[in-house]
C-alpha cells in the first residue's frame, strides 16, 4: 500500500495550520513524523482519519481517495478516549465491535491483547482503577484490535517506561515486517530512530523534510568523518589536528570530534596521521547526525 498526503491545507479561522504539505508513507516501512508540540502533526493525523476536513488537497490509497471508513484502520489519537467508568474487557469488546467484529471475534481479539500487553489481572478492572501507564497500554491495545492494515498512532510512547515501550517497539516492528502501513507521530525522536524506516519532519505547518532515515543522515553528514579517543584529550588531539591540517573544520560535539573535510578527499591522509601519531582511538568514520541534530538544524534554517 502506498498513502499519499497531497498538499493538504488546513485553517481554523484565519489562522492556517497546515500550508500546503505533501509525504507519503508505504507498506512495510514505519515512518515517524516529527515535529514540535503544536507543529501540525496531530491535525494532519485528524484529517487523515476525517476527524477535520482539510481546506484543501487530497488523501490518495494506491491512487485511490482514501476513506477511513471503508479499511481496518488502528487508531490511536493524542487526546485519549476511552471510558474510566468501564470495566477494560468489556471497552475493547464494544471497540472491536464497533469495527466491524461479531461478539465472539471481539471477545477474542480483546482477550488476546490484553494478554498480550500483560494486563490480564485488570479485565474485569475499570480502567479509572489502573496506573497512567497501564491505562495507556490499554489505550494502545485498542488501536491493535481485529487486525488493522492500517495503524495511526499519535504520540503512542507518552506515558510508557522503558519495559513496555521496548514491548511496544517489537509489536510495531512485528506489524511492519507483515507488511502493514504504520505511521506514527512524536516529538520524542530517539523512539523514532530506533523504529522507522521512513521520517516526515513537520514544523510550524511546513514539512522541512520527508524520505529515508539512513539516506537523510548520510545526506546531512555532507561526508564529514567522525573520531572518538579510547583514551586521551579530546581538546588537546583537536588543536593538533587544527595546526596540522588547517583546512580541515574540526568540532567537539558529544566526547567526539566531528571532522569537516571541505569537500577533500583527506581520509587517508588523516588516518595515516592518526598512526604516525600513535592516536589511541575508539572509533573513526563518517559522521551520521542524530535525528535531534538534524531537527534542529532544518528549523534553524527554517527560521
Amino acid at each position: 500500500m502506498k498513502l499519499q498526503v497531497q498538499d493538504i491545507k488546513k485553517s481554523f479561522g484565519e489562522k492556517e495550520i497546515l500550508h500546503g504539505i505533501s509525504f507519503e508513507v508505504v507498506s512495510g516501512r514505519a515512518m515517524g513524523f516529527l515535529g514540535r508540540n503544536g507543529a501540525g502533526k496531530s491535525t494532519t493525523i485528524r484529517c487523515l482519519m476525517d476527524v477535520f476536513r482539510q481546506d484543501s488537497g487530497q488523501f490518495l490509497l494506491d491512487g485511490q481517495v482514501f476513506k477511513p471508513w471503508e479499511k481496518r484502520i488502528g487508531y490511536l489519537p493524542e487526546e485519549r478516549g476511552m471510558y474510566q467508568k468501564n470495566d477494560v474487557l468489556g471497552q475493547l469488546t464494544y471497540f472491536a465491535m464497533l469495527r466491524g467484529a461479531n461478539k465472539a471475534d471481539a471477545l477474542k481479539t480483546a482477550h488476546y491483547w490484553i494478554d498480550y500487553f500483560g494486563l490480564g489481572d485488570y479485565k474485569k478492572k475499570k480502567l479509572e482503577t489502573l496506573s497512567k501507564g497501564n491505562q495507556q497500554k490499554i489505550q494502545i491495545a485498542q488501536a491493535f484490535l481485529n487486525e488493522p492494515d492500517i495503524l495511526v498512532l499519535d504520540e503512542p510512547f507518552s506515558g510508557l517506561d522503558p519495559v513496555n515501550a521496548q514491548v511496544f517497539k517489537d509489536t510495531i516492528a512485528n506489524f511492519v515486517k507483515e507488511g502493514k502501513l504504520v505511521i506514527f507521530s512524536s516529538h520524542q525522536m530517539s523512539y523514532v530512530e530506533e523504529v522507522c524506516d521512513d521520517v516526515t519532519l513537520i514544523h510550524e505547518g511546513h514539512i522541512l523534510l520527508t524520505g529515508d532515515l539512513k539516506q537523510i543522515k548520510r545526506q546531512e553528514g555532507q561526508d564529514k568523518l567522525q573520531l572518538s579517543l579510547a583514551e586521551g584529550s579530546l581538546e588537546a588531539l583537536k588543536q593538533q589536528l587544527a595546526a596540522a591540517f588547517a583546512k580541515v573544520d574540526i568540532t567537539l560535539v558529544n566526547n567526539s570530534l566531528i571532522l569537516d573535510t571541505q569537500g577533500t578527499n583527506l581520509q587517508a591522509q588523516l588516518m595515516a596521521w592518526l598512526a604516525k601519531e600513535e592516536v589511541k582511538l575508539r572509533s573513526f568514520g563518517l559522521y551520521e547526525p542524530s535525528l535531534t541534530d538534524i531537527f534542529i538544524q532544518k528549523v534553524g534554517e527554517h527560521a
